[in-house]
């Protein structure tokens, strides 16, 4: 038997189904925040803040206790030239880091073209212009053989550079025979490449031509990420490479791109660390990939890709080079100051981790 009680009342079938249904609106009211909300979105719209506000507070913590020795010309310019190996190196793996990555290799990378530079120079006498040439390009070569392993074979990139860290440091200690080219020798034969070495003084402080090219390479870099098409398709692939790839953006092409200039910068790194120590030993630089990932963490870098910044992994080498300094200065023993960065790093990805949340 058919229910006509809704005609009845001239009402048709759907006019009382739809009857029945939730008049609510919509509301876009804004919500008041608090501050802790407040203060979770200003971070995430601003990476370098944390670091920042720590690096200032760590110089001037440690200005208190030690005195007039830390916040001396010299110290603070003894700290910049310490950070100026991992700031270039962290330089380069922050563009791996943007791109949800990391490089485990780059500091195999950077002795292995700072050995090449050495032997073809020094050793067999070849023109030095050939011979930092032939450094670059294995640098280029290197991160074109990483980039092709995570591109082409989609494996992850911290398997690869693991195994090619292996691989490029095997490669160092049988091109150099384990053997160190002395600073004499270097300076005799291949000056040019000790020449970021050169020491500057600078209103008390004893600077380094390193020191300002660490500075021009992290201007460049930050001038490609910020104001070029590249630098935001490298943001872009970091943060959704599946919406970078349906926005147009040739993905593999961007990534190949980074391992490459990751690669040619390390050899860059190279030129520096030589010019740095003077001499030329396949052993240096046994710390530089844990150190360059340990700027970019600190500096508000996210390891899930996508967001950091040049200028926030150069606070952060600066950080890491004030509290070693610091706590060098106050008497600490070098076991506690890198217990003291370890927990700088775990305080900093706890922190990315709680940010990240405002984007979830």
């Amino acid at each position: 038997m058919t229910d006509t009680s809704g005609e009845k009342r001239g009402m048709q079938a759907f006019e009382t189904v739809l009857s029945k249904q939730d008049t609510r609106v919509a509301e876009f009211e804004v919500h008041a925040r608090s501050p802790l909300q407040m203060l979770q979105h200003f971070l995430h719209a601003n990476p370098t803040a944390v670091p920042a506000i720590v690096l200032v507070l760590g110089v001037a913590v440690f200005s208190a206790i030690v005195g007039p020795r830390f916040y001396s010309a010299f110290n603070l310019s003894l700290i910049l030239q310490q950070v100026t190996i991992i700031c270039i190196i962290g330089v380069a793996q922050t563009l791996i880091v943007l791109t949800a990555g990391i490089d485990l290799s780059v500091g195999a990378v950077m002795v292995l073209c700072s050995v090449i530079m050495g032997k073809l120079a020094v050793a067999l006498g070849l023109p030095v212009p050939v011979a930092f040439a032939a450094g670059l390009a294995t640098g280029a070569a290197c991160g074109a053989f990483n980039g092709l392993l995570v591109v082409r074979l989609k494996l992850p990139p911290f398997i690869v550079t693991l195994g090619t860290w292996s691989i490029f440091f095997s490669l160092n200690l049988w091109y150099s025979g384990a053997q160190t080219i002395r600073a004499q020798d270097v300076a005799k034969a291949a000056p040019f490449l000790q020449w970021l070495g050169t020491p500057v003084d600078l209103l008390g402080a004893r600077l380094t031509y390193g020191t300002f090219f660490m500075l021009g390479l992290v201007a460049i870099v930050w001038y490609v990420l910020n104001r070029t098409a590249l630098g935001r398709h490298i943001y872009a692939v970091g943060d959704d490479p599946d919406a970078a790839r349906l926005a147009g953006i040739r993905t593999d092409k961007v990534l190949f791109s980074v391992y490459v200039a990751a690669g040619v910068i390390c050899a860059l790194g190279a030129w520096a660390l030589i010019g740095r120590i003077g001499s030329i030993s396949p052993q240096a630089g046994q710390t530089a990939n844990l150190d360059s990932i340990t700027a970019v963490v600190i500096g508000g870098a996210s390891l899930f890709g996508g967001r950091g910044s040049i200028i926030g992994t150069l606070i952060g080498a600066l950080i890491v080079g004030v509290s070693r300094s610091g706590l060098a200065l106050s008497g600490v023993d070098v076991l506690w100051q890198e217990f003291a960065v370890g927990s700088l790093i775990i305080v900093a990805v706890t922190l990315d981790q709680w940010i990240r949340k405002v984007s979830a």
